[in-house]
């Protein structure tokens, strides 16, 4: 079956949730605030920049998870998907997912932000396929440390061949959306790689190659 793999943040929808994630913990007073939103905001210049540390950039973020309880996380991330990811949905992207899926493609999520904040958000999409970076879970709690490979950069690469080998699935006449070019080494391996959006670094990129360049916004 043919996929229509997507990234999440800047592509689908109008923002990065894991940024936004961050700004919601210190509007609500969730974490200490002056430090969080001076790191939450480097990180992302880091990532945005192509210089990101994944593995000391999950550990920030999984921080604030760290010992609490699933009720109380849950209980977060409904007020944080009403105040930040509602607004930012984009009707085009759904548009295009259901595009695909009337073509009878597999749908897939690839997204370097962490499974909490992300696998409501593609629920939310009706996609139920999703590779993200994994917090680790100790009787029932997060430890506030990664699990496996980050989905980020080449590790979207190897999480995605993982997950093609667990399935006996390939990638012919795959499809591939991002904003990024922290993805390039799998826009570079995929049939039909669509640049959405770009940043500078990607656009670049696919104009030299030619893929295509849409807006969603």
């Amino acid at each position: 079956m043919t996929l229509a793999i997507f990234d999440l943040d800047n592509t689908l929808i109008g923002g990065d949730s894991d940024n936004l994630w961050g700004q919601f913990l210190c509007e609500q007073r969730l974490v200490d605030t002056t430090d969080y939103a001076h790191r939450n905001a480097q990180f992302y210049a880091d990532y945005q920049a192509g210089q990101l540390d994944i593995d000391a950039y999950l550990r920030f973020a999984l921080s604030a998870l760290k010992g609490r309880s699933r009720k109380q996380l849950d209980s977060w991330h409904l007020a944080f998907m009403d105040s930040k990811i509602k607004p930012i949905m984009l009707p085009k992207a759904a548009s295009l997912i259901n595009d695909h899926r009337q073509r009878g493609h597999e749908l897939l999520i690839i997204t370097a932000t962490n499974r909490f904040i992300t696998e409501p958000i593609a629920q939310s999409m009706g996609i139920k396929n999703l590779i993200a970076s994994e917090g680790e879970i100790v009787g029932g709690y997060y430890s506030g440390e990664p699990s496996g490979t980050p989905s980020y950069h080449t590790g979207k690469v190897i999480r995605l061949y993982q997950w093609l080998e667990e399935r006996k699935s390939s990638l012919e006449d795959a499809w591939f959306y991002s904003d990024s070019h922290n993805d390039l080494p799998l826009l570079e391996l995929i049939d039909n790689p669509v640049a959405v959006d770009p940043d500078d670094a990607l656009r670049a990129r696919a104009l030299e190659l030619g893929w295509p360049v849409i807006s969603l916004r």
